[in-house]
Order: C-alpha cells, then structure tokens, then sequence
C-alpha cells in the first residue's frame, strides 16, 4: 500500500535547509575515521554520595545537542566545519565498582589510542568518573593541570565511603597522577565544604578560588591567569566542569544544588576562553541529573559548554 503522507522510514522531524544543527556533525566512530572532537560517555553515578541518576546524562546533554545551530551570531562565524566522533558509552559493572573504574579508565585510554581526534570531551556520570579519565590522560600526555569548575573541592577522604563523587582530586592527589600546585579550583562555594578538605587544599599546593573571588576578581582573569601559569609546568591541560558550580537558578538539575554559584553566562565565557589554549585537549561534564533536572535546563547548559569547547 501507498500512503499519501506517512513514509514509515522518513524521521519527519521539521528541517531547515539553511539551519545545520550540531548534533548533524556527530558521526559513530569506525576505524579510521577522523574528526575534530571525540566524544565518550561515562554513564556511572553509582558512588554518588546523593542519590542521582546522572548515569543517565550522555544521552540528555547528546540530545541537547538537537537544539543548537553551528552558527555564531557574536562572532558572525559558521562552524559546520567542526567534526564529532562518538565512541558511544563505557558498560557499567551491576555491583563492582573496582571493576567499572577499571573499565572506565581503559575505555578513555583506547580512545585516545585511535588519534582519530585533537580534542575528546567527556560525558559523566557523576564527578568519580573524573579519577580514571585523567589518569588515562596523564598516561598518555605525562604531566596533566586541571581546571576544576565546581562548588566542592572534592578533596574527601577514603576512609568514609571509599571512592566516592566527593574523591576524584584526593584520589588524583594521592596516587601521584596529578600535582597539588598544577589543580585549579574555580567557584568553590560557601557553606558547601568542610574545614578539613579546605586545609588539604592548602597543604597541598592547590589554587583555590571561591566564589568571592570570582566576584572581586573576575572569572576571566582568573583563568587568564592560571591558564598563563599552568602553560610553563604542564603538558596537557584538562577542564572539568561540575555543574554544580553554576547557580541552582541555571542548573536545578544537579544532586547537590545551591545558592550563590557561577552564572551561565560565567562558565560559558570561561570554559571559551580556557578552550582557546592549545595546552588543553579534553573536558569532562559532570553530575548532571536528568530526574531532577526541569524542561532540560541543565542537560542544555551543558550542551552549550560543548559548543563553547569546540567551537573556538
């Protein structure tokens, strides 16, 4: 049978033909393809101290994606040209956690493995996911700086819980992986954080820089900054961007939601300018929680992190 409108293997999703989204420049990775920027998902959130269901965020902020055009009214500048490969998601172990951390570490390490790719971008998961990705970084780079965007220092210790969302830098820190002088925490926030973890900090050579010194310093010089810092010691440069440091206003999607945070606005123009130094090669997103989230706010904010990273 004929039908005058329906055509069964057609998506009838409405199409501009002057309008390229960004998710059209996502292709599944085979081998020997090449692109810009490769993508990979950690769906784990297993160890939040929280409950959260952000194992569920790579497919919310990939479908984001479909909401945003490669085009730059600010910049008058059409990155259609920038390519996406998407080594889709690492399987999450049921019940061990050693054995997903493993899993999630190799994973990231055969990606980088393929050099089909400049620049990968990490989809969390919750902020344990960050662990065994930069170590697969340092292995492969040597010497990695970390630019933290988060309103925690996540420098918890192991003893209560063991490796947690709240571990990532400790564990980091103490295996050796990272040096306290070569983590930058941007937008660390009131009220949010033990006494303790902000004295380990300091013990160890970390830059901190709260939320009042973003306001008195701006967010932009800081980075400059630490960015201009980082470039003399390291060999790489990683960004990880916990949406909790942006304001609950902009992010209600996040298990640990609070007052007094970065504005949009303020990550996007500092995860851009981060992004236009050579030194940095890969960025992960974290602890978005798609089953608190509202009308996608925060899977789209995150989204458009991305465009700020490729797009430079």
């Amino acid at each position: 049978m004929s039908f005058r409108y329906l055509n069964p293997k057609e998506n009838t999703k409405f199409k501009d033909r002057h309008t390229i989204k960004a998710e059209d420049q996502k292709q599944w990775y085979e081998k020997g393809k090449k692109a810009d920027v490769g993508i990979i998902g950690l769906p784990f959130s297993k160890t939040s101290i929280s409950y959260s269901t952000a194992s569920e965020a790579p497919s919310t902020i990939r479908n984001a994606l479909g909401s945003y055009t490669t085009y730059s009214g600010e910049k008058d500048e059409d990155y259609s040209n920038v390519t996406m490969l998407d080594y889709g998601d690492v399987p999450i172990h049921p019940t061990d956690t050693e054995e997903t951390l493993k899993r999630l570490q190799v994973s990231v390490m055969e990606m980088l493995e393929t050099e089909a790719c400049e620049k990968s971008i990490i989809l969390g998961g919750d902020h344990g996911i960050s662990f065994p990705s930069i170590s697969a970084f340092q292995q492969k780079y040597g010497r990695v700086g970390v630019i933290q965007w988060d309103a925690h220092h996540d420098l918890r210790n192991l003893e209560d819980g063991g490796r947690t969302n709240g571990t990532p830098f400790r564990s980091l820190l103490e295996a050796g992986v990272i040096e306290g002088e070569n983590l930058v925490q941007v937008g660390i926030r009131d009220f949010s954080n033990a006494k303790a973890y902000a004295e380990y900090a300091k013990e160890h050579g970390v830059h901190v820089h709260t939320m009042q010194d973003v306001e008195e310093k701006g967010i932009r010089s800081i980075v400059s900054e630490e960015i201009a810092r980082l470039r003399d010691t390291v060999d790489m440069i990683y960004l990880s961007v916990d949406m909790d440091a942006v304001d609950q206003a902009f992010a209600p999607g996040c298990p640990a939601i609070g007052p007094g945070g970065l504005t949009a606005g303020e990550l996007l123009t500092s995860v851009a300018l981060a992004a236009k130094e050579p030194l940095v090669k890969a960025m992960d997103i974290v602890e978005v929680d798609p089953g608190k989230d509202v009308r996608d706010m925060t899977s789209r904010l995150a989204a458009h992190v991305m465009l700020r990273f490729m797009y430079t």
